[in-house]
């Protein structure tokens, strides 16, 4: 599918999510829209896999009598290899485009209860099994009894299958196995309501670009990774974009406060065709309450909330994330506990990269403690890269990228990168264009001082700024102004007074042939 397809199947979709909106906020109709693509993939994900398991009997999925005694083996044949090929099971009846028909027919077209039935049954169909922790709860937020689709039952019903006939008429070419059409309008949808969403934006999603920029990092030097960890993983999105870089990534860890976020981040992974045994996403606060500490990631990426509140509560001091630094994160900022927490769970050969506030490079008491900590005593900080300012959706404030790795190639310096001046304004955001990017990863690679963008720093230049990493400090960007030529100056304004004085002159004669007052 070429590049104009793809868009027009993305403005299909965006037009479709926005026969939902009506008053809901665009995180409301998001779990919506996304919910049902993702049911539309289930159902057609397991009716290709059906086929080809029938194939041999010469029938088809949905020409199977569910009622009959056949029929009935057939399908728990059927389903006994679906549940551990795929994770979950759905009989024909239940498929996304027969519900589709039968609410845009003229009898038997109230759907609303069956829908909401066949998405628990797709959760349950999992109990039991090994995939029954990946597809729980999933459809949770897809609430069709709500107020907001409609004031009636018959009219939130016309509304939802109005949305699913127009999604079923949408080629998803889940065939194809070249081609990652649905997960790429997944992406863009989500990136849609990022948009949308304003402040809450930042609660899951990562901008595309920046993604790029820490799975370009953390996958440096590699065409496949043992695994990759995300602690504040949102969507997924960053999780999927890491593995965009490799050839291969065998298993794919997140975590995740919010839990309709955490659903998403399910889904996505799902729906981009990560199996269900390679990805392990767990709902919880990971500072307080980390699901992984036993394991290392030879990737670890993050866009943790900035300077969020957490406990800070003593007791920390006891864990093996926090005891070695001596000291905390401040209460009201977070950001040091996400990057110690981290640095725990980054295996030895392992590459880290989080995008944080900019504070982190310079504040002082417990975090400039930590700071420290780890550049003398550790020597873990490879580089630093400052981002620009209003990226991000939800904040205006400018970022930075740190890089950490426990086995530095060089680990004689600390590479800084400013490129909080390279970007692309796109309406009301800043924009990370690929030549922005390319030049960030060239130079992240190079490690080469270049005039005004980037600079090496020795830990000694770092020790004598007393662990300051306010970037300025390193990369000069300085731009001097143009020398004034006063004598230029001098000679324009002797100009205009001349200018001005016969125009005074011009004036004057006018008034005298009126033979009115001069106005000066």
């Amino acid at each position: 599918m070429g590049d104009e397809d793809k868009k027009q199947l993305e403005q299909k979709l965006w037009d479709i999510a926005n026969e939902l909106r009506g008053k809901m906020d665009a995180d409301e109709f998001r779990d919506y829209i996304l919910g049902f693509i993702f049911y539309k993939y289930l159902s057609e994900k397991i009716l290709s896999y059906a086929n080809k398991l029938l194939a041999e009997d010469g029938i088809t999925y949905l020409s199977l009598d569910e009622d009959s005694a056949d029929g009935a083996e057939y399908l728990d044949a059927i389903k006994e290899e679906a549940v551990e090929k795929l994770g979950y099971f759905l009989k024909p009846s239940e498929l996304f485009g027969e519900i589709a028909k039968r609410g845009n027919g003229d009898t038997n077209n109230f759907i609303l209860e069956d829908l909401t039935q066949i998405l628990r049954n797709v959760e349950q169909s999992t109990m039991g099994y090994e995939s029954e922790d990946d597809f729980g709860h999933l459809f949770e937020d897809l609430d069709l009894t709500s107020t907001k689709l409609g004031r009636t039952e018959e009219a939130k019903n016309t509304l939802i299958a109005k949305v699913l006939f127009h999604l079923d008429q949408i080629n998803f070419d889940l065939d194809n196995i070249e081609s990652d059409v649905l997960g790429d309008a997944y992406e863009y949808l989500i990136g849609q309501f990022a948009a949308g969403a304003g402040k809450k934006a930042g609660e899951f999603y990562t901008p595309q670009q920046v993604s790029k920029v820490l799975a370009k990092i953390v996958t440096t030097g590699k065409s496949k990774l043992k695994s990759v960890y995300d602690p504040t993983c949102g969507s997924g999105s960053l999780l999927l974009r890491v593995a965009k870089e490799v050839d291969d990534v065998s298993n794919f860890y997140g975590q995740e406060l919010n839990r309709t976020t955490y659903n998403l981040a399910r889904m996505n992974m799902i729906l981009h065709d990560i199996h269900y045994r390679k990805f392990d996403i767990k709902q919880e606060d990971t500072i307080e309450h980390p699901q992984h500490i036993d394991e290392r990631f030879e990737a670890v990426v993050a866009n943790p909330p900035f300077s969020a509140h957490w406990s800070a509560n003593p007791l920390h001091m006891s864990d093996d994330r926090f005891s070695q630094y001596g000291k905390l994160a401040p209460k009201t900022k977070a950001d040091f506990a996400f990057v110690q927490h981290m640095i725990h769970q980054l295996d030895e050969n392992g590459t880290m990269a989080i995008v944080l506030p900019h504070g982190v490079l310079f504040r002082g008491a417990a975090e400039g403690h930590i700071r420290k900590y780890l550049i003398e005593d550790k020597n873990y900080l490879d580089a630093v890269i400052g981002l620009p300012a209003n990226i991000f959706y939800g904040t205006s404030i400018p970022t930075c990228v740190l890089v950490f790795k426990k086995c530095r190639e060089d680990s004689s310096n600390i590479l800084f990168i400013d490129a909080s001046n390279e970007f692309e304004k796109v309406k009301a955001q800043n924009y990370l264009t690929d030549e922005n990017v390319a030049k960030i990863i060239d130079t992240f690679k190079s490690r080469e001082t270049i005039d005004k963008y980037s600079y090496l720093a020795s830990l000694d230049e770092v020790k004598e700024n007393d662990y300051n990493l306010n970037i300025p400090r390193y990369v000069d960007t300085f731009e001097e102004e143009e020398s004034v030529d006063l004598d230029a100056v001098s000679a324009e304004l002797k100009a205009i007074d001349a200018q001005m004085l016969e125009t005074d002159n011009t004036i004057t004669s006018f008034c005298d042939e009126l033979g009115i007052a001069k106005p000066f």
